[in-house]
Protein backbone atom coordinates (compact mmCIF):
# COMPACT_ATOMS: atom_id res chain seq x y z
CA UNK A 1 0.00 0.00 0.00
CA UNK A 2 0.98 3.47 -0.53
CA UNK A 3 2.25 5.70 2.28
CA UNK A 4 1.95 9.26 1.29
CA UNK A 5 -0.32 11.35 -1.51
CA UNK A 6 1.71 12.41 -3.87
CA UNK A 7 -0.02 15.53 -4.47
CA UNK A 8 -0.06 16.75 -0.26
CA UNK A 9 2.03 14.07 0.96
CA UNK A 10 -0.68 13.55 3.63
CA UNK A 11 -0.23 9.97 5.43
CA UNK A 12 -4.32 10.00 5.50
CA UNK A 13 -4.99 7.38 2.84
CA UNK A 14 -6.92 4.28 2.22
CA UNK A 15 -7.28 1.46 -1.16
CA UNK A 16 -10.17 3.11 -2.95
CA UNK A 17 -10.53 0.81 -5.89
CA UNK A 18 -8.94 -1.65 -8.52
CA UNK A 19 -9.19 -1.28 -11.97
CA UNK A 20 -7.61 -3.44 -14.50
CA UNK A 21 -5.58 -5.07 -11.61
CA UNK A 22 -4.05 -2.02 -10.95
CA UNK A 23 -5.00 -0.43 -7.04
CA UNK A 24 -6.33 3.34 -6.83
CA UNK A 25 -5.90 5.19 -3.20
CA UNK A 26 -7.91 7.95 -1.89
CA UNK A 27 -6.39 10.88 0.08
CA UNK A 28 -8.56 12.09 2.61
CA UNK A 29 -7.04 15.43 2.98
CA UNK A 30 -7.13 16.45 -0.50
CA UNK A 31 -9.81 14.21 -1.84
CA UNK A 32 -7.40 12.72 -4.80
CA UNK A 33 -7.93 9.49 -5.98
CA UNK A 34 -4.97 8.43 -7.36
CA UNK A 35 -2.79 5.47 -9.06
CA UNK A 36 -0.52 3.56 -7.10
CA UNK A 37 2.55 6.02 -6.49
CA UNK A 38 4.92 3.37 -7.92
CA UNK A 39 3.27 3.77 -11.11
CA UNK A 40 3.27 7.63 -11.35
CA UNK A 41 6.86 7.85 -10.42
CA UNK A 42 7.41 5.21 -13.46
CA UNK A 43 4.99 7.82 -15.48
CA UNK A 44 7.14 10.72 -14.55
CA UNK A 45 10.28 9.19 -15.82
CA UNK A 46 8.61 8.08 -18.96
CA UNK A 47 7.28 4.93 -18.90
CA UNK A 48 3.70 5.16 -19.02
CA UNK A 49 0.89 1.96 -18.72
CA UNK A 50 -0.60 3.89 -21.84
CA UNK A 51 1.37 5.20 -24.87
CA UNK A 52 -0.11 8.17 -27.09
CA UNK A 53 0.15 5.93 -30.39
CA UNK A 54 -2.15 5.70 -33.06
CA UNK A 55 -4.35 2.70 -31.42
CA UNK A 56 -5.32 5.32 -28.96
CA UNK A 57 -6.73 7.82 -30.96
CA UNK A 58 -8.66 5.06 -32.65
CA UNK A 59 -10.15 4.72 -29.57
CA UNK A 60 -10.91 8.50 -28.81
CA UNK A 61 -11.63 9.51 -32.01
CA UNK A 62 -15.80 8.98 -32.16
CA UNK A 63 -15.85 11.01 -28.59
CA UNK A 64 -13.46 13.42 -28.94
CA UNK A 65 -15.40 14.39 -32.31
CA UNK A 66 -18.82 14.14 -30.48
CA UNK A 67 -17.58 16.62 -27.75
CA UNK A 68 -16.12 18.64 -29.87
CA UNK A 69 -19.36 19.28 -31.83
CA UNK A 70 -21.52 19.43 -28.80
CA UNK A 71 -20.42 19.77 -24.99
CA UNK A 72 -17.24 21.39 -25.75
CA UNK A 73 -18.51 24.25 -27.39
CA UNK A 74 -21.05 25.06 -24.39
CA UNK A 75 -17.70 24.75 -22.30
CA UNK A 76 -16.07 27.24 -24.57
CA UNK A 77 -19.05 29.73 -24.53
CA UNK A 78 -19.74 29.39 -20.72
CA UNK A 79 -16.13 30.30 -20.07
CA UNK A 80 -16.07 33.35 -22.48
CA UNK A 81 -19.23 35.06 -20.20
CA UNK A 82 -17.10 34.08 -16.91
CA UNK A 83 -14.37 36.23 -18.64
CA UNK A 84 -13.40 38.78 -16.51
CA UNK A 85 -11.44 40.95 -19.18
CA UNK A 86 -11.86 41.13 -23.09
CA UNK A 87 -11.07 37.73 -25.41
CA UNK A 88 -8.81 37.82 -27.81
CA UNK A 89 -6.79 34.95 -27.90
CA UNK A 90 -8.50 31.39 -26.57
CA UNK A 91 -6.70 28.62 -26.22
CA UNK A 92 -7.76 24.99 -25.87
CA UNK A 93 -4.97 22.86 -24.13
CA UNK A 94 -4.73 19.34 -24.76
CA UNK A 95 -6.47 19.94 -28.66
CA UNK A 96 -6.26 16.85 -29.92
CA UNK A 97 -7.04 16.40 -33.22
CA UNK A 98 -8.47 19.97 -33.15
CA UNK A 99 -11.66 19.40 -33.47
CA UNK A 100 -13.11 21.70 -31.26
CA UNK A 101 -10.74 23.88 -33.49
CA UNK A 102 -12.54 23.16 -36.42
CA UNK A 103 -15.74 23.08 -34.69
CA UNK A 104 -15.47 27.16 -33.34
CA UNK A 105 -14.61 27.89 -36.86
CA UNK A 106 -18.09 26.31 -38.04
CA UNK A 107 -20.12 27.86 -35.53
CA UNK A 108 -17.93 31.11 -34.95
CA UNK A 109 -16.47 31.47 -38.62
CA UNK A 110 -15.64 35.56 -37.98
CA UNK A 111 -13.75 34.70 -35.18
CA UNK A 112 -11.53 31.80 -36.27
CA UNK A 113 -8.66 33.95 -35.85
CA UNK A 114 -9.27 34.01 -31.72
CA UNK A 115 -8.83 30.67 -31.11
CA UNK A 116 -5.44 28.18 -30.62
CA UNK A 117 -5.12 24.97 -29.92
CA UNK A 118 -2.08 23.22 -28.68
CA UNK A 119 -1.12 19.22 -28.74
CA UNK A 120 1.91 17.34 -27.35
CA UNK A 121 1.08 14.18 -29.10
CA UNK A 122 -0.91 14.49 -32.25
CA UNK A 123 -2.66 11.86 -34.29
CA UNK A 124 -1.94 11.75 -37.55
CA UNK A 125 -5.20 13.07 -38.93
CA UNK A 126 -5.37 16.29 -37.01
CA UNK A 127 -6.42 19.75 -37.73
CA UNK A 128 -5.40 22.10 -40.62
CA UNK A 129 -6.75 24.76 -38.45
CA UNK A 130 -4.07 27.54 -39.35
CA UNK A 131 -4.06 28.04 -35.31
CA UNK A 132 -3.49 24.66 -34.40
CA UNK A 133 -0.08 23.83 -32.69
CA UNK A 134 2.19 20.78 -32.09
CA UNK A 135 4.08 21.19 -28.80
CA UNK A 136 3.68 21.70 -24.92
CA UNK A 137 2.13 25.22 -24.07
CA UNK A 138 5.35 26.48 -23.17
CA UNK A 139 6.11 26.15 -26.99
CA UNK A 140 3.36 29.25 -27.49
CA UNK A 141 4.07 32.58 -28.35
CA UNK A 142 2.27 35.63 -27.27
CA UNK A 143 -0.42 35.32 -24.03
CA UNK A 144 -4.18 34.19 -23.82
CA UNK A 145 -7.26 35.75 -22.16
CA UNK A 146 -8.96 32.11 -21.41
CA UNK A 147 -9.48 28.68 -22.43
CA UNK A 148 -10.52 25.19 -22.21
CA UNK A 149 -8.50 21.88 -21.10
CA UNK A 150 -11.08 18.96 -21.97
CA UNK A 151 -10.49 15.71 -20.50
CA UNK A 152 -6.60 16.19 -19.98
CA UNK A 153 -5.51 16.25 -16.57
CA UNK A 154 -6.90 12.98 -15.39
CA UNK A 155 -3.71 11.81 -17.53
CA UNK A 156 -1.30 13.69 -15.80
CA UNK A 157 1.27 13.15 -12.65
CA UNK A 158 1.28 15.50 -10.13
CA UNK A 159 4.84 16.26 -11.35
CA UNK A 160 3.01 16.98 -14.62
CA UNK A 161 0.62 18.78 -13.66
CA UNK A 162 2.88 21.10 -11.64
CA UNK A 163 4.82 21.59 -14.91
CA UNK A 164 1.77 22.04 -16.71
CA UNK A 165 0.66 24.79 -14.48
CA UNK A 166 4.15 26.43 -14.18
CA UNK A 167 4.03 26.94 -17.85
CA UNK A 168 0.10 28.15 -18.39
CA UNK A 169 1.42 30.78 -15.93
CA UNK A 170 3.66 31.81 -18.79
CA UNK A 171 1.70 32.57 -21.41
CA UNK A 172 -1.90 33.92 -19.44
CA UNK A 173 -2.57 37.70 -18.98
CA UNK A 174 -3.60 38.47 -16.07
CA UNK A 175 -7.53 37.73 -15.15
CA UNK A 176 -7.34 35.09 -17.74
CA UNK A 177 -9.60 32.03 -17.17
CA UNK A 178 -9.45 28.63 -17.90
CA UNK A 179 -12.43 25.84 -17.66
CA UNK A 180 -10.97 22.50 -16.54
CA UNK A 181 -13.49 19.62 -17.68
CA UNK A 182 -12.49 16.38 -15.80
CA UNK A 183 -13.96 14.03 -13.89
CA UNK A 184 -13.13 14.62 -9.68
CA UNK A 185 -13.56 12.55 -6.81
CA UNK A 186 -17.55 12.88 -6.56
CA UNK A 187 -18.01 12.30 -10.10
CA UNK A 188 -15.97 9.36 -10.63
CA UNK A 189 -17.38 7.94 -6.90
CA UNK A 190 -20.64 8.29 -8.27
CA UNK A 191 -19.99 6.31 -11.90
CA UNK A 192 -18.73 3.62 -10.17
CA UNK A 193 -14.74 3.92 -10.98
CA UNK A 194 -15.94 3.66 -14.43
CA UNK A 195 -13.61 7.16 -15.33
CA UNK A 196 -10.74 5.10 -13.91
CA UNK A 197 -8.98 3.58 -16.86
CA UNK A 198 -5.48 3.38 -16.55
CA UNK A 199 -4.89 1.02 -19.72
CA UNK A 200 -7.50 1.64 -22.23
CA UNK A 201 -7.73 5.49 -22.20
CA UNK A 202 -5.06 6.61 -19.79
CA UNK A 203 -6.86 7.97 -16.61
CA UNK A 204 -4.59 7.70 -14.19
CA UNK A 205 -6.16 10.10 -11.49
CA UNK A 206 -9.18 12.34 -10.40
CA UNK A 207 -7.66 15.50 -8.57
CA UNK A 208 -9.95 17.08 -6.06
CA UNK A 209 -10.59 20.66 -5.65
CA UNK A 210 -8.63 20.94 -2.50
CA UNK A 211 -5.11 19.35 -4.75
CA UNK A 212 -5.71 21.57 -7.61
CA UNK A 213 -5.68 25.04 -5.32
CA UNK A 214 -2.47 23.73 -3.83
CA UNK A 215 -0.87 22.80 -7.29
CA UNK A 216 -2.05 25.96 -9.07
CA UNK A 217 -1.72 28.17 -6.31
CA UNK A 218 1.84 28.41 -5.99
CA UNK A 219 1.48 29.87 -10.13
CA UNK A 220 -0.51 32.34 -8.76
CA UNK A 221 -3.89 30.76 -10.37
CA UNK A 222 -7.08 31.15 -7.95
CA UNK A 223 -9.62 27.79 -8.43
CA UNK A 224 -13.88 28.36 -8.58
CA UNK A 225 -15.68 25.28 -8.01
CA UNK A 226 -18.88 26.15 -10.57
CA UNK A 227 -21.99 25.16 -8.89
CA UNK A 228 -23.53 21.62 -9.40
CA UNK A 229 -20.58 20.33 -11.86
CA UNK A 230 -18.35 17.66 -10.37
CA UNK A 231 -16.80 17.90 -13.72
CA UNK A 232 -15.50 21.10 -14.01
CA UNK A 233 -13.72 24.05 -12.44
CA UNK A 234 -12.16 27.02 -13.19
CA UNK A 235 -9.06 28.29 -12.75
CA UNK A 236 -8.69 32.30 -13.23
CA UNK A 237 -4.87 33.83 -13.13
CA UNK A 238 -3.94 36.59 -11.17
CA UNK A 239 -7.49 37.71 -10.40
CA UNK A 240 -7.48 41.74 -9.89
CA UNK A 241 -10.39 41.43 -8.07
CA UNK A 242 -12.17 39.14 -5.24
CA UNK A 243 -14.70 36.80 -6.50
CA UNK A 244 -18.25 37.84 -5.36
CA UNK A 245 -21.19 35.65 -5.00
CA UNK A 246 -21.61 32.51 -7.61
CA UNK A 247 -19.52 32.35 -10.34
CA UNK A 248 -22.58 32.04 -12.25
CA UNK A 249 -23.56 35.65 -11.78
CA UNK A 250 -20.71 36.47 -14.02
CA UNK A 251 -22.76 35.84 -17.05
CA UNK A 252 -25.13 38.70 -16.24
CA UNK A 253 -22.44 41.22 -16.35
CA UNK A 254 -20.13 39.60 -18.70
CA UNK A 255 -17.50 41.81 -20.99
CA UNK A 256 -19.52 42.78 -24.18
CA UNK A 257 -16.56 41.62 -26.07
CA UNK A 258 -17.17 38.81 -25.39
CA UNK A 259 -20.96 38.63 -25.22
CA UNK A 260 -20.37 40.30 -28.52
CA UNK A 261 -17.96 37.26 -30.18
CA UNK A 262 -20.88 34.83 -29.31
CA UNK A 263 -23.25 36.25 -31.43
CA UNK A 264 -21.84 35.87 -34.79
CA UNK A 265 -22.69 38.14 -38.01
CA UNK A 266 -22.99 34.35 -39.71
CA UNK A 267 -23.98 32.14 -36.93
CA UNK A 268 -26.44 34.03 -35.13
CA UNK A 269 -26.31 34.03 -31.32
CA UNK A 270 -26.90 30.24 -30.54
CA UNK A 271 -23.47 29.80 -28.75
CA UNK A 272 -24.76 32.72 -26.62
CA UNK A 273 -27.54 31.30 -25.48
CA UNK A 274 -25.98 28.07 -25.04
CA UNK A 275 -23.27 29.33 -23.00
CA UNK A 276 -26.26 30.81 -20.86
CA UNK A 277 -27.83 27.80 -20.36
CA UNK A 278 -24.68 26.06 -20.02
CA UNK A 279 -23.80 28.18 -17.11
CA UNK A 280 -27.40 27.92 -15.43
CA UNK A 281 -28.09 24.05 -15.67
CA UNK A 282 -26.52 22.88 -12.94
CA UNK A 283 -27.25 25.19 -10.23
CA UNK A 284 -26.84 28.32 -8.80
Amino acid sequence: MSEHCPVCLSSRINQETVVDGYNFFGCKTCDTIFLDPHYLIEFDEGRPLRDYDASYWVNEDEAACSRAYGAALCRVAETLLYARRPVKRFLDLGAGAGYLLDSLATYLPQSKSTFWGIERFPPANHSTHPNYVIGTTADLEGKFDAGVCIEVVEHLTPTQLKGFARELSQVCNPDAVFLINTGMPQFVRAEGYTYLDPVRRGHIISYGLNAIERIFGPFGFVTHALPGKDWAYLIEYQPSAPQKGSMVDRIWTACPENVGLLHDGTMGNLLYCAGVDAARAYGS
